[in-house]
């Protein structure tokens, strides 16, 4: 178990400190491996520090000892058996989503001021359609992401540099790497199994997935396509390239199974100006570079989408929305909106000539509005502001922007 301190994963901790002692129900959401189950130990240790009498009941559904707690009814039983006592009950859930009729449990708990409740869970479904209803009012729900740049240093002990940097992109920001031997193929082979657990268990298990072969092709399909317009209807083009018969239903059913997983995340596209929200044409994103590139190796001919993938990923773990920005026909990297404030960001590998700079610079100028806009790139001395416009190297973009 990877010891607790207080300053990594400080910004989680910060957001749902204030609950603490509440009676909502606190759940966390992310995909499988982010740290969800480290930020639930993190807020364990502070509240023996608040509460020293209090009663501390943790259920890990990945620990083999609750393998056999299946249903609501068994989790209540279980409850039921500890000892009795008037101290006030802290309960943890990790990965609730393997209980079945959890949200029945948990009402009922919530109903009894003795209890205090923190869920994790690896599904975005988990609280939706019905069972939202059920729970209306009841949780706040906090999406955690992989480490940032800033906190992948923190628990690497590492300086920021170019070297640590192509570390990050190389091998993502799962927090268990920290306890691997430092070789490229013990982290890409771990990366794989997390790859393989979340296919297997997340997916085809949970959504009884037939067509195993072709949910592993689309998935290798957006590793090759990050940064670029995918569409249920030109996957399936290039499927009936490839003499593959599949419909666009089946393909944006499988898009769907991938998202609600938190493996990928989708960026919709964004009308400049009339602020309409496209229905079609988004771009997919992965949640971790890693999985990425255990699944396809790094290339430096992938740079500039692998940097795509880089600041959306940053700005989503700011607590951005995130759109593909369009403009006539011209298109916009992203556009990020935080409490009714929107920013602009073109994001390129580097500017080697004045056509990069042209397009780059020259889409973000025909915006007519003042709000910031930014230019990212791999340039190492690219601080120089242009027109009123950013630029910023892609290490000082990871470091200071929030």
């Amino acid at each position: 178990m990877i010891a607790i301190n207080s300053k990594y994963r400080d910004g989680y901790f910060r957001q749902i400190e204030p609950f603490i002692g509440d009676r909502l129900i606190k759940i966390l959401v992310g995909q499988r491996r982010v740290g969800k189950s480290y930020i639930l130990l993190q807020l364990q240790e502070d509240i023996k520090k608040r509460f020293p009498e209090a009663q501390i009941i943790y259920i890990d559904k990945e620990d083999y000892q609750f393998d056999a707690m299946n249903t609501y009814i068994e989790l209540m039983n279980y409850l039921e058996e500890l000892p009795k006592n008037k101290l006030k009950k802290f309960l943890f859930i990790d990965e609730i989503q393997e209980i079945d009729g959890f949200e029945k449990a948990l009402r009922s708990l919530q109903s009894n001021a003795d209890y205090d409740i923190y869920c994790t869970g690896s599904n975005a479904k988990l609280l939706s359609g019905e069972l939202a209803t059920l729970m209306a009012g009841r949780y706040i729900q906090f999406r955690i992401y992989g480490l940032s740049y800033k906190e992948f240093l923190l628990f690497h002990n590492a300086e920021d540099s170019q070297d640590t940097l192509l570390k990050y992109i190389k091998f993502g920001g799962l927090p268990h790497l920290i306890n691997l031997r430092d070789d490229e193929n013990v982290y890409y082979e771990y990366l794989r199994n997390v790859f393989d657990s979340i296919i297997l268990r997340d997916i085809i298990a949970r959504y009884k997935v037939r067509n195993v072969h072709f949910l592993q092709n689309l998935i290798h399909y957006l590793a090759d396509n990050v940064g670029s317009i995918v569409s249920a209807n030109r996957i399936s083009e290039y499927l009936k390239s490839q003499r593959i018969a599949l419909l666009p239903k089946a393909i944006l059913e499988y898009l769907s199974f991938s998202e609600s997983v938190f493996f990928i995340e989708r960026a919709k596209r964004f009308e400049i100006g009339g602020k309409r929200i496209f229905e079609v044409g988004d771009k997919f994103y992965f949640e971790d570079l890693g999985m990425r590139h255990a699944l396809i190796p790094f290339q430096l001919k992938d740079i500039n989408k692998v940097l795509e993938n880089l600041v959306f990923h940053h700005l989503k773990t700011c607590r951005y929305q995130v759109y593909v920005g369009k403009m006539g026909d011209k298109e916009i990297d992203f556009v990020a909106i935080k409490d009714g404030q929107s920013i602009y960001l073109q994001v390129c590998y580097v500017m080697m000539d004045d056509k990069t700079h042209d397009r780059e610079f020259g889409n973000l100028l025909k915006i007519e509005d003042n709000n910031p806009k930014y230019v990212i790139s791999m340039d190492q001395f690219s601080n120089i502001p242009f027109k009123g416009i950013f630029h910023w190297s892609i290490r000082k973009f990871l470091m200071e922007f929030e």
